[in-house]
Parts: structure tokens; sequence; C-alpha cells
């Protein structure tokens, strides 16, 4: 696992100091064309490839991330591109990212707060396409911290250990790291706009203001991350235990 204190030097431009370790916010990581191809070629997947979810939908590429490990397949060019780009960086420490999930988030959806869990290398890397969006941070539920008898809502609960924000914009980059990959929980409220409030803590990297309203459009994001454990496929197809 990554230490709080370390950064990835090839973005300390980007930094974002106003958090805890380690956030890098960078505005306009790819051009309008490459987000328009880029677009284009999440739409031009077969139908089978999306998985409806509540509140989004995906595209899972590079293999199903599992605890015994990923069978991995091999990522089509136009994602393998930015794979390689960003693990240029040092986003994963020397590896190269080898799985990719599509996101498709419509206006009034969103995700519950969540971690992205040890399958993955503690490092999570997003471009954004199409829209901007408000991705929130929370603090866990600590352990005896909600009980059956107390009258509270999962709502009010997320009120309360939600701590800061950061706005996301299209073309964009967002690395997350260290703590904050490890020890905060992320999500993204389901709304049709976002009010931006003083607790966005990279207001100063965006092209918006406090107390600009937002509407949310379209947005797909594209996650980018390395899954350290991979299997050979003949270890998952049973021919060795």
């Amino acid at each position: 696992m990554e230490e709080s204190g370390s950064r990835i030097s090839a973005l300390e431009a980007f930094y974002i100091g106003q958090m805890p370790p380690a956030v890098y916010y960078v505005p306009g990581f790819i051009t309008s064309a490459e987000e328009d191809f880029l677009l284009q070629q999440v739409y031009k997947a077969p139908k089978p490839k999306w998985t409806q979810l509540s509140g989004r939908r995906l595209q899972n590429w590079g293999g199903l991330p599992h605890p015994r490990g990923m069978v991995a397949e091999k990522l089509p060019n136009w994602l393998q591109k930015y794979a390689e780009r960003i693990s240029s960086l040092g986003a994963f420490e020397g590896n190269v990212a080898n799985h990719v999930l599509v996101n498709e988030y419509r206006p009034g959806e969103g995700i519950m707060p969540h971690e992205d869990g040890p399958l993955y290398f503690p490092t999570v890397t997003t471009i954004s396409l199409g829209s901007h969006t408000l991705l929130d941070f929370y603090h866990p539920v600590s352990r005896g911290q909600h009980t059956a008898d107390e009258q509270v809502t999962t709502c009010q609960m997320e009120q309360d250990r939600h701590f800061l924000s950061l706005l996301v914009e299209p073309r964009s980059l967002l690395v997350l790291s260290g703590d904050m990959y490890s020890c905060y929980l992320h999500g993204i409220r389901p709304a049709t706009s976002d009010f931006i409030k003083e607790n966005v803590a990279n207001i100063a990297s965006c092209d918006s203001h406090y107390g600009d309203t937002l509407a949310r459009g379209t947005r797909v994001s594209l996650t980018i991350r390395y899954v350290p454990k991979v299997l050979r496929t003949t270890i998952a197809l049973g021919r060795r235990k």
C-alpha cells in the first residue's frame, strides 16, 4: 500500500493539497477531439458489453477482478493507449494498468458511497467525458456507530459523514491514491445539477467558481486501474489447482 507521504512526481504540479493525500487533478488531460473519439468507441461497443445497474450502466474491459485473481483479457487499442499514457506518469509505480471500467451516468444518476477495495493497486485514475460531476468523499461508518434501534436514515448518515467534494470536469484526469484511496469512501449524489460550495477542494483548478450551479449532462467515465493478481487461463479453467 502506498504510504500517506508518497507522491507521484510526474503529477506533482497537479497535486491538490487542501485534502488528505493524495489527490491529483489534471484539467484538459485530453483534447476535445480525443473526447469525441473515445465517446464514439464507447457507444460503438456491442450491446451485450453493457451491464445495467441501479443508477448507471457500465462496460468492463480487461477481465473480471476476483480475489483468486483476474483472468486478463487484452484491452482494445483505444483503451490501451490511455492505460499506457497514465501508467507512464508513475501512477502504478512502474506497472501498466490492465483494467478499465466504463461508467455512463445520465442526469439524475449516481453511485452510493463506496471504496474500490483490495483487488486493485491502491490508486484509481479516471478520465471524464461528456459532462462534469461532483465527486463526494465520506468518512467510513465506524463499527458500532449505527445500530438497528437507531432511527437514522441512510441519507442523514451520508450527510453527517461527508467532508469534501471534487468538481470533475470533462476531459480531466483524476488520480486518487494513498489515504484518499484506502481510508475514505467516495460517491456521486444522484442529481441533475450541482451547486458549487466552499467544500469543493479543487475549485482553483477548475473553470467554475463558488456559487455556480452546473447542470449535469450524460457523463462517461473511464476508470483505469491496475489489478496485481492475474491468473493464467489454465488455472481459471480448473486444469491446475
